[in-house]
């Protein structure tokens, strides 16, 4: 398993992700080192989770549906709508700066191609998709990222932000849950290393980075929740070595994992969870497989990915109905796009 997905394997599982705008295991309350209570709360309600606990909501790139993707206000709207976990993607600039960024080519998701002192910045790289010709986050200073704005990539969705909003730095994220904490209010950060293996590469890798930062923080001492995700088990087993923070392994979904002749067996993932595409859980008709049963009998986590209001699953044609039947099969967690109305539709299973 854990040579199933190279580095060049996150390059397919980008494209599978920004295509639609995807013993026991200890859990965030057993593990040694997790930075405090889940955020998500016990309730009344009898749910078929792993743990038997509500499942979370995991606001995906923040409330990226309704504002540009990794930007604090993304973030604090996805706050305030009640996410349980706000997701940051991280990349790091060419002079060590962790940012939240989903891709490491800048083009999609800045206003990076309007800037005529980064024009001849632009250059070729190899991709399994071909050659790519782009700007990408590495070879940027983090003062020259900062002259940079964000912008929504998504067709259909509001662009009244664009060229306005920041990309930030995962100092401030943490700043911001660090904030949320001291009036009171936990919300736990569900962090996505992307493309380890490039980095591994060159020769600088992302987990001492990602793990010395959250330390410097102090986000343990504030009771912070946190899950590390990747879709590269080397880094997944790295920081496994070096933390005992609850790791998930995200799984490429269909079409590329049958592309590319990957055969997930639950029973040799060692991780406390799994990030499983929609198509995972339910199948064509919209009905429950059993790959949640499967994973729950395994041990292991089960988050989905992702579910979004502008652009719900087939068979599906309201996001409610898809987000009810997850949270129906016993998912433990979700990726939402609207993280508000992820929380609306759980919240009206407890009553």
């Amino acid at each position: 398993m854990k040579n199933l997905i190279s580095a060049s394997v996150s390059l397919l599982v980008l494209a599978a992700c920004a295509s639609a705008p995807s013993a026991p295991a200890a859990t965030p309350e057993a593990a040694p080192e997790v930075m405090g209570a889940a955020a998500a709360e016990p309730a009344a309600k009898a749910w078929n989770t792993l743990t038997g606990e509500r499942p979370i909501v995991i606001a995906h790139r923040g409330a990226s549906g309704l504002y540009p993707e990794h930007t604090i206000m993304a973030y604090k709207a996805a706050i305030a709508q009640g996410a349980d976990f706000i997701e940051p993607d991280l990349v790091m600039t060419s002079d060590g700066v962790l940012i939240a960024r989903h891709d490491l080519y800048l083009s999609a998701t800045t206003d990076i191609a309007d800037h005529p002192e980064f024009a001849d910045r632009k250059v070729k790289r190899q991709t399994p998709f071909g050659e790519q010709e782009d700007w990408w986050a590495d070879d940027f200073t983090f003062a020259e990222i900062q002259t940079l704005k964000a912008r929504q990539q998504f067709q259909g969705r509001a662009m009244d932000y664009n060229d306005q909003l920041d990309i930030v730095t995962f100092d401030e994220i943490m700043d911001l849950v660090l904030a949320e904490a001291a009036k009171g209010r936990i919300v736990g950060l569900h962090v996505e290393a992307k493309w380890p293996g490039h980095y591994t590469d060159i020769g600088k890798g992302l987990a001492d980075p990602i793990l010395d930062a959250m330390k410097a923080k102090g986000l343990k001492d504030a009771g912070i929740p946190v899950y590390i995700q990747c879709f590269e088990p080397p880094f997944l087993a790295e920081v496994a070595s070096k933390s005992d923070l609850p790791l998930i392994q995200n799984m490429v979904g269909a079409p590329y994992a049958a592309m590319m002749g990957l055969d997930y067996k639950l029973e040799d993932i060692t991780t406390d969870g799994v990030g499983a595409d929609v198509s995972y859980v339910l199948g064509k008709d919209g009905t429950p497989t059993d790959f949640v049963e499967r994973a729950h009998e395994a041990g292991l986590l089960v988050h989905v990915y992702t579910v979004r209001d502008d652009r719900p699953d087939a068979p599906f044609t309201d996001s409610r109905a898809e987000l009810q039947a997850l949270f129906e099969a016993g998912i433990d967690g979700v990726w939402a796009d609207f993280p508000g109305t992820a929380v609306e539709v759980r919240d009206s299973l407890e009553d």
